[in-house]
């Protein structure tokens, strides 16, 4: 095994008998590690708390098959499935959040900041008040509203490719217009509509069931094998900036569409599975990066932050207020707004801004 510093931080390689390299950053490792295992200590503690408490021993001894049936019931019913959202929402808006960063070179590129959030409301909205749909129907709007608008200020930023800036500017003039088309949906649904739209809004987990798991639970197995073994060190090249990245092989305009595909695929079946819950997306990248200390996208420690990140806000949130459960967007937009003010802090003390 040897060892070698790049950007600071140490990089080994292990060479196995075979003759393969293997290539990683024991800190990476580590935190990646701790990211993992705090996501899945708080989905044991969260599946246990509630009016019937379980100790984490009686969690898995349940999980693993030796539980009383009213255990099972409680566990794999009742509470697994919103713990289980909670964790695959919050993986997806934390690698969706990773690659628009990625694209935009900025830390301040997420959906919640380019409009695709606010995409996938507008089609929640028009699905429920303009077509009168359903439950599926609010789900299937959330994720055609992403796409049209991913395609839509995709297209809007296109002038001989799409810089960066374009799409952050792009995507902040989409989301305004789309702020104020949701606003009217609002106005025109009834009220019974409206409340239930507005939850959404917010971005709740409750009453979440299997149904709501699946579709977001495949979304990821396709596209987080595609990201982490197929774009990772294309995503690297491309951080260099365009000429460096097409000098080494790597075509960009093409890259970029399909990360910002992905990235808008991901975002919208989470929005389709939790509502825009705001902020994981932008807050997961930059805590996995603190954490990490390596430069570079940190996909896989981004996706584990993001897991941990939404499903503490959401235990957090159903204890927040005693006899009173908030939506878990609440503590994610309060977690974020506070964690976008040090951001900016930072970078007014280092001049960017």
């Amino acid at each position: 095994m040897s060892t070698v510093r790049t950007m600071g931080t140490a990089v080994r390689t292990l060479r196995t008998p075979g003759g393969i390299s293997l290539r990683f950053r024991p800190r990476t490792l580590l935190a990646t590690t701790v990211l993992l295992l705090a996501a899945l200590t708080m989905a044991v503690v969260s599946v246990g708390s509630g009016d019937y408490p379980m100790s984490p021993a009686d969690v898995i001894r349940t999980l693993t098959g030796d539980g009383t049936p009213s255990e099972v019931f409680i566990v794999e019913e009742l509470r697994l499935p919103r713990v289980a959202t909670a964790l695959l929402v919050g993986a997806a808006l934390a690698l969706g959040g990773t690659l628009f960063q990625t694209l935009v070179r900025n830390p301040l590129g997420s959906p919640d900041v380019l409009g695709f959030t606010h995409g996938a409301s507008t089609g929640a909205l028009t699905a429920v008040v303009v077509l009168g749909g359903g439950t599926w129907a609010l789900a299937g709007g959330a994720v055609v509203g992403g796409l049209l608008t991913g395609l839509l200020v995709y297209g809007l930023a296109w002038r001989d490719g799409t810089g960066g800036y374009r799409l952050v500017l792009t995507g902040i003039g989409v989301a305004t217009i789309l702020t104020g088309v949701n606003g009217y949906l609002l106005t025109q649904a009834k009220l019974m509509e409206a409340a239930r739209v507005l939850l959404w809004l917010t971005g709740s987990l409750d009453g979440r069931g299997w149904d709501n798991v699946l579709p977001l639970a495949v979304t990821l197995a396709v596209l987080v094998p595609v990201v982490l073994l197929g774009c990772a060190r294309p995503l690297h090249q491309l951080e260099m900036g365009d000429d460096t990245a097409s000098a080494l092989g790597v075509r960009v305009e093409r890259l970029r569409l399909v990360l910002l595909l992905t990235a808008v695929v991901l975002t919208a079946f989470a929005a389709a599975a939790a509502g825009p819950v705001s902020f994981v997306a932008l807050t997961a990248p930059l805590l996995a990066r603190r954490m990490t200390g390596a430069p570079g996208p940190n996909l896989l420690p981004s996706l584990c932050a993001g897991a941990a990140l939404l499903v503490t806000a959401d235990w957090a949130a159903q204890r927040a207020i005693d006899g009173h459960q908030l939506p878990v967007g609440v503590v994610t937009g309060v977690l974020g707004g506070g964690c976008l003010v040090w951001l900016m802090a930072v970078q007014r003390k280092k001049g960017r801004i």
